[in-house]
C-alpha cells in the first residue's frame, strides 16, 4: 500500500498537553537547544497530577535584530494546533530541510495558558479568556451592554432551547452586534464565556516577562499567535488588530498583502474585541513590529458558541467528574482540533507558507 504524504504531517498533533510537551522537549533536545529553553511553572497540575508549565525556546543568534515569535495556547485547547506548528518547524530544522537566515532568530512559546490546554478548556483555571485580559485594569473595564441582554439566553442549559433563544436575539440585534455581545469580551460574569478577568492572568504576565527577558522592544518583531476554531474549515486567516494607520498594520500589510484581514475594517471573520493579548504586545514592542493572529477555521461560529456555552455550563458549578470531563473534552477537541488528517496537514502547510512570508525565501523541503 502506498504511504500517504499526509500521515507524517498529522503525526505532529499530540493527543494531549503532556504528550505535546514531551514531544516538544524531545525535538528541542535533538537540536541541542536545551540551553536556550526556559520553563515557567504554574502552581497547579494536569488532570493526571503532573506539573504544568509554559516553555520558551530561542533559536538563532542571541543578538539577532529580527525575531519571529510563535505563540501557542493563548486559548488553552487551541494550543494543540500551535504546538503542532512549532513541532513541525523544529522537525524541519532537525532534518536540515530549513535554514534560519543569520539576521533572524525565532522565539517559540509553548502554551501561554497551559492549564486550559491540559484540561481541554479555552479559558484558564479562573475562567479567564487570556485574549480578553489585555485591558488596563487600573481603569474601569469596557462595558458590553449586549452581553447583559444575552445572559438569560446564554444560561439556558439545554442546547436546542438555548440556540433557539440566541437565534431570536441575533435577528433582533443583527449579526455583528450579536457576535460582539457574545464574544467581544465581558468583565462581569466569571462563569460566562469570553470573561476577561479582574486582574492580569498568568499568560499576560508571562508575555510581559518574555518581552523583557528577550529585549524584544529593541528588536524588529513579527509575532504569530496561532489559534483555531473561527472561520471556514481548514482556511488560514491572518488577522491583524493593529489600529488603522499604524506602523504595525503597515508592516503586516507589507508582509502579507491582500491576505491580511483587519477586523476594524470589516475584512475579517473576527469581529472587533476588547482586551486582546495583541494590545499587550503592541504597547511593549517597537512601532514597526507587528502582531498577527494565525487563525485556522474549523466548524463555524455557531458551533464555536455552542461548544463554549456547553463547556461554561458544565464548569459553572466547579470541576466536573472525570466522565463528564471526558465527554466535554471530546466535544471541545472536535471543534478546535479536528482529527481529520487533511485538516491537520493543511494547517501545517499553510503555517509553513506564512513563516516563509515573514522570514523570506529560504529552503524548506
Amino acid at each position: 500500500m502506498r504511504q500517504s504524504l499526509l500521515l507524517p504531517e498529522a503525526a505532529a498533533f499530540a493527543g494531549d498537553f503532556e504528550q505535546a510537551d514531551t514531544s516538544w522537549q524531545r525535538a528541542v533536545s535533538a537540536l541541542s537547544l536545551k540551553d536556550t529553553v526556559h520553563a515557567y511553572p504554574k502552581p497547579i497540575s494536569c488532570p493526571s497530577g503532573a506539573p504544568l508549565q509554559a516553555r520558551s525556546l530561542w533559536i538563532g543568534k542571541p543578538d539577532a535584530y529580527r525575531v519571529l515569535v510563535v505563540l501557542s495556547g493563548v486559548h488553552g485547547i487551541e494550543g494543540a494546533v500551535g504546538s503542532a506548528v512549532q513541532l513541525d518547524l523544529l522537525q524541519a530544522f532537525d532534518a536540515q530541510r530549513w535554514e534560519l537566515p543569520s539576521n533572524w532568530a525565532i522565539l517559540l512559546v509553548h502554551a501561554l495558558n497551559p492549564w486550559g490546554y491540559a484540561w481541554n478548556r479555552r479559558c484558564d483555571e479562573h475562567g479567564v479568556d487570556l485574549n480578553r485580559n489585555g485591558i488596563n485594569f487600573i481603569q474601569p473595564p469596557p462595558a458590553n451592554p449586549h452581553y447583559a441582554e444575552l445572559v438569560p439566553s446564554l444560561r439556558l442549559r439545554h442546547r436546542d432551547e438555548r440556540q433557539a433563544a440566541l437565534a431570536a436575539a441575533r435577528q433582533t440585534l443583527g449579526d455583528q452586534a450579536y457576535e460582539i455581545g457574545i464574544s467581544g469580551g465581558q468583565y462581569t460574569d466569571p462563569n460566562g464565556p469570553f470573561f476577561g478577568g479582574h486582574e492580569p492572568a498568568f499568560g499576560r504576565l508571562l508575555s510581559e516577562e518574555l518581552i523583557a527577558h528577550y529585549a524584544l522592544a529593541k528588536r524588529h518583531v513579527v509575532c504569530l499567535d496561532v489559534h483555531s476554531g473561527l472561520g471556514p474549515y481548514a482556511y488560514a486567516e491572518l488577522i491583524c488588530d493593529h489600529p488603522s494607520g499604524s506602523e504595525g498594520l503597515a508592516t503586516a500589510a507589507q508582509l502579507f498583502g491582500d491576505a491580511l484581514a483587519h477586523p476594524a475594517s470589516g475584512t475579517s471573520s473576527s469581529v472587533p474585541k476588547w482586551g486582546l493579548l495583541d494590545d499587550v504586545w503592541h504597547a511593549a514592542l517597537g512601532r514597526a513590529s507587528c502582531y498577527v493572529t494565525l487563525e485556522f477555521g474549523t466548524l463555524g461560529t455557531e458551533s464555536l458558541f455552542a461548544v463554549l456555552l456547553d463547556d461554561a455550563a458544565i464548569w459553572a458549578a466547579g470541576c466536573p467528574d472525570k466522565a463528564t470531563r471526558t465527554v466535554q473534552a471530546q466535544a471541545m477537541r472536535a471543534h478546535f482540533v479536528p482529527a481529520d488528517p487533511y485538516w491537520q496537514a493543511r494547517v501545517l502547510w499553510q503555517s509553513r507558507l506564512v513563516i516563509h512570508q515573514v522570514i523570506g525565501d529560504t529552503p524548506w523541503g
